[in-house]
């Protein structure tokens, strides 16, 4: 199964977020769209990746100064992302040992969608049940 598939199934909506918005409307954003990150772009590019464990790492060290803090301060700038052509097995393996919760997927630099652990899991547990129910029927057919 590829990136593209996943994408079809859950749809290309991306919650986005500018690196000036202060991190208290962030977490609005994040209890709103109920996702647990955002893409921050500026002037339509994509500038970063801020996530809800970006936040509590942050607040652990700034307390409830951070809430006043913009996107910016907080955002991680180093975005690993995915192509809609990636195997789905390949970006679990990517996300487990680079320990990433959220990819966006681009194409010729354009944002197209965002794959997210558990859309990971979710693909890969309905196609093990797919293979249990073929298995189960060239059983019964046997």
């Amino acid at each position: 199964m590829r990136i593209a598939d996943v994408l079809r199934s859950k749809g290309t909506a991306v919650a986005t977020v500018n690196a000036d918005t202060s991190v208290s409307s962030l977490i609005d954003e994040l209890a709103e769209h109920n996702v647990g990150a955002l893409v921050v772009l500026e002037n339509g590019s994509m500038v970063g990746i801020v996530t809800e464990r970006d936040v509590v790492r942050k607040i652990h060290e700034c307390g409830a100064d951070l809430l006043k803090a913009r996107v910016a301060d907080i955002m991680s700038t180093s975005v690993f992302t995915c192509l809609p052509s990636d195997s789905v097995d390949s970006l679990a393996e990517t996300m487990t040992e680079r320990r990433i919760r959220h990819l966006p997927v681009v194409v010729e630099g354009q944002l197209v969608g965002i794959v997210s652990i558990g859309d990971v899991v979710k693909s890969r547990i309905g196609e093990l049940q797919s293979e249990r129910d073929h298995l189960e029927h060239y059983i019964d057919q046997g």
